[in-house]
């Protein structure tokens, strides 16, 4: 029988722990910024402009509002770089301060600068799963299409991260839920290998043909069976029963001829192998080497399981 007193007991003291971790997170936050309060004053007599930078960056990463505000005053550019290129509202937004970003474009920030990689505060912010960050940058009107790294757009971070309001919010304000980065990869691919059902649903929602081909032929249907190993399994088996009820073809191949049951198989994943079979997916179907998904098999069990009836 539910006990309602135990049930108050144990809030109490989830409630109390939670306190208490809040309240060390302040307290260590108050220690990093007066440490770094002192040591502008200990430089402040000789430093340079260079100086000057580097503290307000260093000040955008720790949460120092107050220090920022100073700095900016005592003449620190927020059009200074670190040596990746990085202003110091990319430093803010990659460490989700958003006071401190506020700060920033209040001050003027160039909000669409990018660092050397390519990567901008608002992608930086998604790749860092920082919400209240995207949230002010979007408001602000940062530019929700502009790639960072490798080609990779705020939105196949924020599918990456399997973050749902962030995707949402970015689509809202127009990112392209089919652009691709520089491997060929698409939002959804992201969603798909690391178990996102939610994120890899709303892209669909947004016109993502749910067949669409991606680099080396692969679909997101493929991307799911052969998801990161971390992902869990009950996730992997909801994405691809998701991406089957929305139309996936079950057997198409990629450049290597070999079908989201093959790729399944050949990397262990039972759990993927299972669902796939329970859809229909060919066991039969043999790849550009002639091999069929028994014969990729990463184990015996997988092989038996995978032999043709």
């Amino acid at each position: 029988m539910i006990n309602p007193a135990r049930i108050s007991a144990v809030a109490i003291v989830g409630s109390a722990f939670c306190t208490i971790a809040a309240t060390d997170a302040a307290a260590a936050k108050m220690r990093i910024c007066q440490e770094q309060d002192q040591h502008y004053e200990e430089i402040k007599p000789s430093a340079g402009p260079l100086e000057i930078n580097a503290a307000l960056s260093a000040a955008a990463d720790k949460g120092c509002l107050k220090l920022a505000q100073r700095l900016l005053d005592d003449g620190a550019s927020l059009g200074s770089r670190d040596r990746q290129g990085a202003m110091p509202l990319s430093h803010a937004a990659k460490a989700g301060q958003t006071d401190i970003l506020n700060l920033f474009i209040a001050h003027g920030a160039i909000i669409d600068a990018r660092n050397l990689d390519g990567s901008t505060a608002l992608f930086l912010a998604a790749e860092q799963d920082n919400q209240p960050a995207v949230e002010s940058l979007v408001a602000h009107g940062a530019d929700v299409n502009l790639a960072g790294r490798s080609g990779l757009t705020p939105l196949e971070a924020a599918a990456y991260m399997g973050n749902e309001n962030i995707a949402t919010l970015l689509l809202a304000k127009g990112a392209d839920p089919k652009r691709t980065d520089a491997t060929g990869k698409g939002p959804i691919c992201y969603a798909a290998a690391r178990g996102f059902a939610k994120v890899a649903g709303i892209l669909l929602d947004h016109s993502v043909d749910v067949n669409a081909r991606y680099g080396n032929d692969l679909t997101a249907l493929m991307w799911a069976a052969g998801h990161e190993d971390g992902a869990g399994t009950s996730d992997v088996a909801d994405v691809l029963a998701l991406l089957i009820a929305r139309g996936a073809h079950l057997d198409d191949r990629d450049n290597r001829g070999r079908t989201a049951l093959m790729i399944a198989a050949s990397l262990g994943h039972e759990r993927a192998v299972d669902v796939l079979l329970a859809h229909g997916a060919s066991r039969t179907l043999r790849d550009k080497s002639g091999k069929t998904a028994a014969d990729l098999a990463s184990n015996d069990e997988l092989k038996k399981r995978l032999a043709a009836s």
